[in-house]
């Protein structure tokens, strides 16, 4: 396949074709996350909780892998702008083999340690037990997970977007149908509950990564993982740390956000946390869905940056800050008209469901302007700029939002928690501008 294409197509027309496989899958990504927690609370509101407090060690996980994976996905797209294929396969052999290894290590900690993350956070021994059963399925999964991430990163470095779709999207629907028959025992499955999820969870990864197997065979890519190529070589592997040990950053912070809300949050009621769980299942159609643009646009922006289009990297940041901005604004019309019916999916509890879309409407004050902060974090990303990209993080996670929300529920009791999230988002949008233009404009100078 010719990746020439990355530098010669007009730029919205490109930007649209990298990323609405992405957004689509990524849309079917979030249906998977709402349709799995949907099934866990029809459990009970204990399971539900349960998920709550794995959120985030899981996710923890995924952001490791999938944070190494944006800097072999960057690297590799340079290379190829770059027209050094070579070091390309490189990048692409020992990002996969070194992503495969520290997922392995992941999962045995986060075993070990998970009895007692859970106790720092909850006394409730059916909530406890409930976390420790869906946990252990879920985390013997990590090597697949690795596997299928690792994938979707080198295909989506050679504008393989379709694949990637394609994949992601065999293994959410088959999580979807694989859910119910698991969890209530449909037909000859047997009744697993919260197992259920879980193990339907690891199936699902296993198909993802079945169908990049099947496709990398057959229809072969200009990259390839070989042995000959695996060789721990200090550019490729500088280049792909710089980029990827930031964007795990990038995308661990958050869980140490969710662990350091909730502790405040169990402080008022472990409704809350549920809660808060809740909102993060919900925001995933959002913000998953913004990621899809970012995915689209990171080897667009890594690629016309190795072979110097300056000014297409400025362009394709406009373009994908426009498509961004037009996804949150409709995420926000919705939470603010519906957000009791968003809430009922996950409880039938009346005031739970109303101290949920209370959370709802003040937080989605700050979607639309959240825009910036993706879209620039992404874009810098894709030029190898990992640190700047972090600092935009870690305002929007950690340094702005714990505090924030720990100040104001003093104030406001655990609505300040809410408050702070918008005002974090608005804060952080105008630093994030600031700090995007300073960067690119720098590394260009450099670069010419």
């Amino acid at each position: 396949m010719n990746d020439a294409f990355m530098k010669e197509k007009p730029i919205l027309g490109l930007v649209l074709s990298m990323s609405l496989p992405m957004v689509l899958s990524m849309l079917v990504n979030s249906l998977y996350n709402i349709v799995d927690s949907y099934f866990v609370a029809s459990i009970s509101e204990e399971a539900m909780t349960a998920l709550s407090l794995v959120y985030p060690i899981q996710n923890l996980i995924n952001a490791i892998t999938i944070g190494f994976g944006v800097g072999i996905n960057a690297t590799i797209a340079f290379y190829l702008g770059a027209q050094r294929k070579e070091q390309a396969d490189r990048a692409a052999s020992a990002g996969f083999f070194i992503n495969a290894v520290q997922s392995l290590i992941l999962m045995l900690i986060c075993l070990l340690v998970m009895p007692g993350f859970l106790r720092l956070y909850s006394k409730d021994t059916g909530v406890i037990d409930y976390a420790l059963r869906y946990s252990r399925i879920v985390f013997a999964f990590a090597v697949m997970i690795s596997f299928s991430l690792s994938f979707e990163k080198i295909f989506q470095a050679v504008g393989r977007m379709k694949v990637s779709m394609v994949s992601l999207m065999a293994g959410c629907i088959s999580n979807i149908i694989l859910d119910p028959l698991l969890i209530f025992g449909v037909g000859p499955f047997p009744a697993m509950g919260i197992e259920g999820a879980a193990l339907a969870t690891g199936i699902g990864q296993t198909v993802s990564v079945a169908v990049y197997l099947i496709i990398y065979v057959v229809r072969p890519i200009p990259v390839r993982i070989t042995r000959k190529a695996l060789s721990l070589e200090k550019d490729v592997l500088s280049r792909i740390y710089s980029v990827g040990i930031p964007a795990t950053l990038n995308l661990a912070v958050p869980s140490l956000t969710i662990s350091a809300l909730n502790a405040v949050l169990a402080g008022f009621s472990d409704v809350y946390v549920l809660v808060l769980g809740v909102y993060y299942k919900l925001q995933t159609f959002l913000y998953l869905t913004a990621n899809g643009i970012v995915q689209g646009i990171r080897p667009l922006v890594g690629y016309n940056y190795g072979a110097g289009e300056e000014q297409r990297v400025r362009k394709i940041y406009r373009t994908a800050l426009s498509l961004a901005a037009v996804i949150m604004a409709f995420g926000t019309v919705i939470c603010v008209l519906f957000p009791n019916q968003l809430f009922s999916l996950f409880t039938e509890n009346a005031a739970t469901v109303q101290m949920g879309a209370e959370a709802l409407r003040i937080i989605s004050l700050g979607f639309l302007v959240s825009s910036v902060s993706i879209i620039s974090g992404g874009v810098l990303e894709g030029l190898g700029l990992g640190v700047p990209s972090l600092i935009i993080s870690l305002l929007r996670y950690l340094v702005l939002l714990v505090p924030a929300g720990f100040i104001l529920s003093r104030f406001l009791g655990a609505a300040g928690v809410w408050h702070g999230f918008w005002l974090t988002e608005w804060a952080t949008a105008a630093a994030a501008f600031v700090i995007y233009k300073k960067a690119v404009s720098k590394l260009f100078a450099n670069h010419s």
